[in-house]
């Protein structure tokens, strides 16, 4: 597919075709280790309306689980250091919203560019632990970024569960195994007329969403 993905992304305005490649290459990825997937939707997805999807983060599979379960294109905000990985960074760096956490700066970009993206029609995803938790924590503390994001663009948030990516693909080497994996897009979290004095409120709702989610599976 590499020819064809590097033509999308020639211009910015061809996204929307890179997209639809990049789901047809995590689909072949995530059969072609034995997964399939399972998902419940509370609430569906409008095409041509923009999003806030976040979920939680566990695997390194999780890319790609998103981006087969999605129908609406959007654009991962991530961690600036995955563009060191070959080949997969290449892409990175040219088609998402990248962060330095160690630069103030790089930060305040990504409101600048997430509002460009949102323009033009697409949603936004961030996995809001900002990391991959140690193994012994089900659910990581939320960070602030996507829910400032959400409410500065008035866009709805749309919370994901992923249920056996860490079983399935866990960041140890050698662990996992071919199998199902479980997701459930929740009702969605409003944010019209919402203010940054909400955002504690709508991140700790956000949260327990998910949080409750993965307690009843691991019951």
């Amino acid at each position: 597919m590499f020819p064809f993905l590097m033509i999308s992304i020639l211009k910015e305005k061809w996204y929307p075709y890179f997209f639809i490649m990049a789901r047809i290459w995590a689909k072949t990825i995530l059969f072609g280790m034995g997964f399939y997937y399972l998902i419940e939707t509370q609430q569906k997805l409008e095409k041509n309306k923009s999003y806030m999807l976040i979920s939680n983060h566990t695997s390194m599979a999780d890319i790609m689980l998103m981006l087969a379960i999605t129908n609406n294109p959007f654009v991962f905000v991530g961690k600036k250091e995955l563009v060191k990985i070959p080949l997969f960074g290449f892409f990175y760096k040219r088609t998402c919203i990248l962060v330095d956490r160690a630069n103030s700066r790089s930060k305040g970009a990504v409101f600048k560019l997430a509002q460009h993206r949102l323009n033009q029609g697409l949603s936004i995803c961030i996995f809001p632990e900002g990391g991959v938790p140690i193994k012994e924590v089900l659910l990581d503390d939320f960070k602030d970024g996507a829910f400032r994001l959400a409410i500065e663009h008035q866009i709805p948030i749309v919370p994901i569960t992923f249920y056996d990516n860490k079983e399935r693909f866990s960041f140890s080497f050698f662990s996992g195994s071919p199998g199902r994996m479980r997701v459930k897009i929740h009702e969605f979290i409003p944010t019209a007329g919402k203010t940054m004095n909400d955002k504690n409120e709508i991140k700790a709702q956000a949260r327990e969403v998910i949080l409750k989610q993965l307690e009843m599976s691991h019951e």
